[in-house]
């Protein structure tokens, strides 16, 4: 893997090449009749869904940045709320105002990234992607997936990891 920008950089890819991050970017054309972003990028990568994970914004019972958190799951799979919860300390957990979302994060819903939010919220990993070599997460804009090692992914967002993803 290696750092290549194509089509200007994000926060994401910034924050990636400050941090000394390798990554790979995956640039595709994007279709905006998609039903889910995660799976489009899947298929059009022609990677398995097992390795492709999307970006959720749940609001819990936390007492800061509105007690938002940051889910990474499986595009294929749902996120687990009461699971989710469970991982930061929360009582309950409920998925985030898309506009709320936006604006904390400074990307759009279907491109929300993990990778260099405007603010540092805290973040869960689905533990399902320990075992791959590589994983893929949005790059910050629809229809551009990055490729890092889930160690990485995990150091630069600060995640901790947990069982929050349930089937499709």
């Amino acid at each position: 893997m290696g750092k290549k920008t194509k089509g200007g950089a994000t926060p994401a890819t910034t924050a990636l090449t400050a941090a000394g991050t390798d990554f790979t970017e995956h640039p595709y054309e994007h279709d905006p009749r998609a039903e889910s972003y995660g799976l489009e990028a899947a298929e059009v990568l022609g990677v398995e869904p097992a390795r492709v994970f999307k970006t959720l914004l749940a609001q819990t019972d936390l007492p800061c940045d509105h007690g938002l958190v940051v889910g990474i799951v499986p595009v294929d799979h749902q996120l687990d709320l009461k699971a989710l919860a469970a991982a930061v300390g929360a009582k309950k957990a409920s998925m985030a105002d898309p506009a709320l979302a936006e604006k904390t994060t400074g990307y759009v819903v279907g491109g929300i990234s993990p990778i260099g939010q405007k603010r540092s919220l805290a973040t869960v990993l689905d533990d399902s992607a320990l075992p791959h070599g590589t994983v893929f997460v949005s790059g910050g804009r629809r229809g551009l997936d990055l490729e890092l090692a889930p160690g990485d992914l995990v150091d630069v967002t600060g995640a901790i990891t947990a069982a929050i993803a349930k089937g499709s």
